[in-house]
């Protein structure tokens, strides 16, 4: 069993915190085969509060499972519990790890934004459900505060975590 971590990086502009919608988001991700190296052409999706019995050897389920097409082999990845974290003004510019995966026999190698995240403006300003950050970057306007609200150069990298 491997843990990976998602690293985000984004420049934020009038933004306190930019968090997913835990435990209902869903990480896009391709993934990579740790035994033969067959990387996924398609994004699968993985959320936390979802489970799937595709194997008996874990009456609890996984949160993604997947049958390497090369070589049969079953691979499994759960979002390691309570693992979530923000993203705050603090840590613009710089990559922090968002989330942790538990990967056996299979690793996310690309993600993809998509849809689903919070954003909560600067100075107590508005918050925004639901944000697209498919595109890199997002902007919008706080009413509360009378400016622009920005996510810029939104970048992601998985890295392998010690235990």
């Amino acid at each position: 069993m491997v843990r990976v971590g998602l690293q985000v990086s984004a420049n934020l502009e009038n933004i306190d915190e930019l968090q997913t919608n835990h435990p209902n988001y869903a990480f896009f991700v391709k993934v990579k085969c740790s035994n033969c190296g067959e990387v996924s052409e398609k994004w699968h999706d993985i959320t936390e509060a979802e489970r799937t019995q595709e194997d008996s050897r874990n009456p609890e389920g996984f949160n993604f499972y997947i049958k390497c097409k090369l070589c049969s082999r079953g691979n499994s990845i759960d979002i390691v519990e309570k693992s979530n974290a923000t993203y705050t003004q603090d840590d613009s510019g710089t990559f922090k790890t968002i989330v942790v995966f538990d990967c056996r026999g299979v690793e996310p190698i690309e993600f993809s934004p998509r849809s689903g995240w919070i954003v909560r403006a600067a100075d107590n300003g508005q918050q925004f459900e639901d944000v697209d950050l498919s595109e890199d970057d997002w902007v919008e306007y706080d009413q509360k505060n009378k400016n622009s609200i920005g996510v810029y150069e939104f970048a992601s990298k998985f890295i392998k975590l010690k235990k």
